[in-house]
């Protein structure tokens, strides 16, 4: 869904909130699952640039705009994992977040006519609470299935272009690694559903400014998207429709199976 209509994340977002609700889970727990799994997903992209500097530092190839897309990458992770930190350093921090959360929906829904949002407070730290026994359970695990998600990408895109007759000699791994860290970045940001046209355009470009002959490259590029963009959007829809039809997995909401990681009963 994300992959083919603007604003595609945020019907994806309740498409998967409605799945988990089918299969039993209740709304905090999938809250959960989609904040830490967005979080080490952003976590990566930010911090992709900076190995690759390094890695360009150590190979004497570094340049202006691979060094601010390392700086970028480094500003943005120092960021995110100190908002995370004043998010789960304390049951009161995360109250006090929660209590001004909730002042801003306020706010925001009144000219609507709409009531005042309601126990914010401890939503958020049954949140946070959730949270910590997650990532001090299973933070490893979480690491590995993301950095495999990542690096899977792009051993596909290193696998297309030498595909296509785009050589090491041209387009070193540690070349693509930048081009392609640098393009992951961009996509922080959804300019475009699944960042259709801006991935493209910065891989071609940064891969040719390595070395790559322009023609190739786009060859490259294109086979890379359309296993990696155009190839999920039929599965996706096979999954959407199985799951529509198939109902032996479905459960009454908030009847999933309880685990260590969720010892509260809603």
């Amino acid at each position: 869904m994300s992959n083919t209509v603007v604003g595609g994340a945020a019907i994806a977002l309740g498409l998967t909130y409605g799945m988990n609700s089918s299969w039993g889970f209740s709304r905090s727990r999938t809250s959960v699952s989609l904040l830490v799994s967005g979080l080490w997903n952003n976590f990566a992209k930010l911090g992709l640039p900076v190995v690759a500097l390094v890695l360009l530092a150590f190979a004497g190839q570094p340049s202006a705009g691979r060094l601010l897309a390392g700086v970028a990458g480094v500003a943005g992770l120092v960021a995110v994992l100190g908002a995370l930190a004043l998010l789960l350093r304390s049951r009161d921090g995360a109250a006090r977040l929660g209590t001004f959360s909730g002042r801003v929906a306020s706010a925001v829904l009144r000219p609507f006519g709409r009531p005042a949002v309601q126990s914010w407070d401890r939503a958020t730290v049954k949140f946070r609470d959730r949270t910590v026994l997650l990532l001090r359970a299973r933070w490893h695990w979480i690491t590995l299935a993301t950095l495999v998600s990542h690096v899977s990408l792009f051993v596909v895109l290193l696998l297309a272009l030498r595909f296509v007759g785009v050589s090491s000699d041209q387009v070193g791994w540690i070349e693509a690694l930048a081009v392609f860290a640098f393009a992951r970045l961009l996509t922080a940001i959804p300019f475009t559903p699944g960042g259709l046209g801006v991935i493209e355009l910065a891989l071609i470009t940064g891969l040719s400014a390595a070395g790559g002959a322009r023609a190739q490259v786009a060859a490259g590029v294109l086979t890379f998207r359309a296993l990696t963009y155009v190839l999920p959007i039929p599965l996706g829809l096979a999954t959407y429709v199985f799951w529509r039809r198939n109902r032996s997995w479905r459960r009454e909401p908030n009847t999933a199976p309880r685990t260590e990681l969720v010892p509260e009963t809603a």
